[in-house]
Formats: C-alpha cells, structure tokens, sequence
C-alpha cells in the first residue's frame, strides 16, 4: 500500500464498515448461543463457558429491536417446535419488517414511538402474563427497543410519551438520560416485563446498541434492574430547562413518583430476578475490534482512537481532525486507519434534515479543510443499524474533495452544518454512506483512513 489506489482506499473504509456489521449479525449470534440439550434448553453465559440449562415445559418467544426478525428466526430454528407455547412474537421498526413462517412480525415506529408499537407493546404484555411457573420466556432484545414498544403508564397518552421523548432527543440527551424518563413512564421499560414474566423464568439474549454494555440501558431494560428513581428523572428534566414544557399528564405522574406514591421501577434486590438471566451477544466494542482486524489485513496501520464516543458530533469530529493533523505532522509514513465506535449527539439548532452520523461526516470535512489536512483522508461515520436519523442513509463517507463538491451544487458547507442540514448537502457531493437497513444495530462506527504521501 505504498501507492494506494485512493479510489480503492475510499472503497476500504466501506468495506471496513461492513465488516464491523458482520461481527453483530443477530443470526449467529443467536445460533451459538442456544442449543438443545437433552429434553431440555442449554442458554450460553457470557463467559462462553457456563450454561443455563431447564427442562421447561413450555417456551414463549418474545422479540424487539431492529435485530428482532434474524434474532427471531434463528432462536425458532433451534427451539424444539413442540415446546413452543404458540406463535412467536417479532416487534421491529418497519425497515427491517421480514415475514417469518409461524411469527407473527409486527412493525412499529422508530426513532419515535407510534400507535403501532402501542398495540405491539400490548401483545407482548398479554403473553408475558400467560407465562406460568415451569415455564420459560425466552426474551430476544435489540437496539431500538425503547422506541418499539411504547406501553404508557396508566393517565400518560401514547403522544404525551412522543412528547417528551422528542424533547429529549432535541436536547441532545444521552441515550441513558432519555431512558432513565423512559423507563418511568412505561409499563415494559426498566423491569416492567420481568415484572410481568414472574414466576415463570426468563432469559433475554442481548444484542448491545449501548456504550459500555450496560444492560439496564439497553431498549431501557425490560428484563433487567433498574437503579434509577423517579427523582432521578425529574431533576434531569429540571437541569435540562424541560420540566414546564412536559405534557402536565408527565409532570404529574413523575412527581407522585417522586414523593413516593407510585412504586418503583424494580430493583436489584428485587427477588422477582432469581428467575431471571441474561446473555450479551453482541456489541459495539465486537464489531470495533472486528474493523480493526479487518485494516491490518488490508495493510493499514491501526490506532484505536476511542472506543466510546460521545459529545456533541460536530465537536467531536473537529478533535478528530486535529488528531489526525498531529499524526501527520509526527511523521506519520504509512497508511493509518484511526478507528472508533462509539454514540455522538446532535444539538439541535436549525430545522434541516441529517442525523449525527452526516453531521460529524460534514463537520470534519470542514474541520479538515480550516487545519490544513493536507494528505489524502477518507472518513466514514455510520450507524450500524443503516439509518442515521429519520433519513435513508446510514451516515457519511467524506474526503479531500468533499467541499468542492458541496460548493459547487450551490450550497455553503457551514451554513448546512448550521442549520443541521447535513443529509442536503451531502447528498449533493455523493458521500451520503447507503447501506439499506442492515438488520442489526451495536451504535456507530467511525473510520478515518489517512494515506500520507499519496
């Protein structure tokens, strides 16, 4: 790779994030985690050692998030057909809606809930209170739960739930932030469907969309602990200058909630989790290391520039960009690839159309242009799901010449960044990163390959 084909390399950083999705294939994942073992069920741990194993008699599937369907289908191919209680049940966004022999797969609204994944959430909650002791429900979870199966507490409408968490994305909150709200205002979120399981066990087999695996955040937790309160939630809203523009219906639930006259979300301590077990299949950090296998076999150098990426997208990639000037002026010789994952945020300032994955794309282009990053570069930010934000594309793939292009469609690369508008004009230069929905989701990936010298 001492001459690269920069045409190629712009094709390497596709590939590379290609095989970051390989690595959270729902499919396999499942298949290696479950397998018949006598009359019974042996479920994989996480230590890839020990086994969780039950003569159940008889086995109801439970499936949500954008992995749900290839989840789904690879657990009933496994599940011995006698042992099933009745039809699997699938909720998954409406992308990644694929029809499944004997699973009835419903489609539901995401990033933000919809009367669809209401009704969704209401079958799921009707056979999670069939399940008998004996019994085992096997519980499949994927990134996009949260907003999949919206089951509103008691006096809370469905749209005073979009409400709320569409003041919460706006905001730029933290994924763990808007699911500490969410997990307060639902009936399934924060160990509500362990809740409802009891006393018949549970296993959930995780495929992680969450930075750092916490479980609990992952579709806000639905079969597992929740250690955040009431209080919590509404000092958050407090901070973040929401509280008087919540629905009054919210404002109030939370606040009984907070004086303590609703109960709790369930604990740790909570004896309802004896029964309850889970599995992490799957993750950003897999696919991470993944990609960065995946560049040494195509020659590439390889720094791990962070493996949880938050803030602000915009900020994040102008300190990128000046990394990338410091290796360079270091003396960096070979062709690099500066390799992250991780889960940015947007602030929402203007009224245009992109995702965090474009912005950071269109903002490191023009931090790459204002510090002088000369050498040939070539950065991807993608969301392994394939959807960055209401749009059709998973993110960007930028490079030296993507501000030309922008500039000359007629559109000024800042004023877009500024009014949020990043899908616009990236479409315009063509670095809009397509991949279709991909059937999974482990957050984003972000790849930028330096070629000095070129």
């Amino acid at each position: 790779m001492a001459h690269p084909d920069l045409l190629a390399a712009r094709s390497n950083a596709q590939n590379l994030f290609q095989a970051g999705i390989a690595a959270a294939d729902p499919y396999l994942a499942v298949k290696h985690y479950l397998s018949v073992s006598g009359q019974g069920l042996a479920i994989l741990l996480e230590d890839g050692i020990q086994t969780r194993t039950g003569i159940w008699s008889r086995i109801h599937l439970i499936a949500f998030g954008k992995a749900a369907c290839a989840m789904a289908k690879a657990a009933q191919e496994v599940l011995p057909a006698h042992l099933l209680a009745s039809k699997a049940l699938v909720v998954t966004n409406y992308d990644n809606v694929s029809p499944i022999d004997n699973i009835d797969v419903l489609g539901a609204g995401h990033p933000l809930p919809d009367s669809n994944g209401l009704l969704a959430a209401q079958r799921i909650a009707e056979q999670a209170r069939l399940a008998q002791a004996n019994e085992l429900v096997l519980v499949l979870v994927s990134g996009g739960g949260s907003a999949l199966i919206p089951y509103p507490v008691a006096g809370i409408s469905l749209q005073d739930k979009i409400d709320t968490t569409g003041l919460l994305l706006a905001s730029g909150a933290t994924i763990n932030e808007i699911n500490c709200v969410r997990k307060h205002l639902s009936q399934l979120k924060g160990g509500g469907l362990a809740r409802l399981i009891a006393p018949a066990d549970c296993h959930a087999l995780i495929l992680s969309d969450v930075l750092g695996d916490d479980l609990s955040a992952i579709a806000s937790g639905p079969t597992v602990p929740d250690s955040t309160t009431y209080a919590d939630a509404v000092a958050l809203l407090t901070d973040k200058k929401l509280w008087q523009r919540l629905p009054i219906t919210v404002q109030k639930h939370l606040q009984q909630g907070a004086e303590g006259r609703l109960d709790e979300t369930p604990k740790p301590a909570d004896p309802l989790f004896s029964n309850t077990g889970h599995t992490l299949i799957g993750s950003n950090g897999i696919s991470l290391k993944a990609v960065h296998q995946a560049a040494l076999t195509l020659g590439y150098e390889c720094r791990i520039y962070s493996q949880q990426l938050t803030g602000i997208a915009s900020e994040q990639a102008r300190q990128l960009a000046k990394t990338a000037k410091d290796m360079l002026t270091d003396g960096l010789t070979r062709p690099t690839a500066v390799l992250a994952g991780g889960e940015t945020t947007v602030m929402l300032t203007g009224n245009g159309k992109g995702g965090r994955n474009q912005e950071m794309a269109l903002a490191f282009a023009i931090a790459a242009k204002e510090i002088g990053l000369s050498s040939p570069w070539f950065f991807l930010s993608g969301g392994t799901d394939g959807r960055d934000g209401p749009t059709d594309a998973a993110g960007g793939l930028v490079d030296n010449g993507t501000l030309q292009r922008i500039a000359a469609s007629g559109i000024d690369p800042q004023a877009a960044l500024d009014n949020n508008d990043s899908y616009t004009a990236l479409k315009h230069s063509q670095d809009l990163l397509m991949t279709g929905a991909t059937g999974t989701n482990v957050a984003d990936l972000q790849i930028l390959l330096l070629h000095p010298h070129s």
